[in-house]
């Protein structure tokens, strides 16, 4: 309850936050949607081509988007030293890295809210009768990408340069997270339904499992590290 209860206070915080200045939520959806255009613009695809080559523009534009998100994911402590007077406190690492996912996954998620269906409209790609499959794997990917973004974030959050030097060490790792959530999309666009890529599926919720569970076990090294 403990763990849950710092997880509140912080998230709430952030929240707070983001709606006084709302300047990570503006940044990622106007970057998004420009990122939308230039691919509208640049790619002409075929009909039969659009179902394969969508999830990778998508999640391109995602993985941009998010990143500029976690480059700001601890600009509010790094302010006044905030952070070292975090640290003091008998706040649980743990909860403080579940906040700063679930900040960053939710701010993610309502980028996705409008960047996907103007995908769709754009690319003239009729998927709305998909949803339900395309926002499962969405969510699982996006989840995947913020619960590893965080814990890098917070690796890199002394670094110099580190904006650049984010994600240089985060795409790597995000290698499984990209292909199995662009295999699933793939298989719903053409097939309606995931089909063979159920293990691809898998491999997205156990990716999630597993590195929520290190971050909140590790966070304690990482952000004193």
């Amino acid at each position: 309850m403990e763990l849950l209860k710092h997880t509140y206070l912080v998230l709430s915080k952030d929240l707070l936050l983001e709606l006084r200045r709302r300047d990570s939520v503006l940044t990622m959806f106007f970057f998004g949607t420009l990122l939308l255009f230039v691919f509208h613009f640049s790619f002409d695809l075929p009909p039969d081509k659009v179902a394969e080559m969508a999830p990778a523009l998508l999640w391109l534009a995602f993985l941009f988007t998010g990143t500029l998100g976690l480059a700001q994911l601890f600009q509010a402590e790094r302010e006044n030293h905030c952070l070292d007077a975090l640290l003091l406190s008998p706040l649980d690492r743990g909860a403080l890295f579940l906040a700063k996912t679930s900040f960053n996954l939710i701010l993610m998620l309502l980028v996705e809210l409008v960047v996907m269906p103007l995908f769709w409209i754009l690319f003239n790609l009729s998927a709305w009768n998909l949803l339900p499959q395309l926002f499962l794997v969405t969510l699982l990917g996006t989840i995947g990408f913020c619960v590893l973004g965080t814990i890098m974030s917070a690796l890199t959050l002394r670094a110099r340069a580190r904006e650049l030097l984010l994600p240089l060490v985060l795409f790597p790792l995000m290698i499984p997270v990209i292909l199995a959530t662009i295999r699933c999309m793939e298989s719903v666009l053409k097939n309606g339904e995931f089909g063979d890529a159920v293990s691809w599926l898998k491999l997205l919720l156990g990716f999630d499992v597993i590195f929520m569970t290190v971050g909140v076990l590790i966070f304690d090294w990482v952000i004193e590290s």
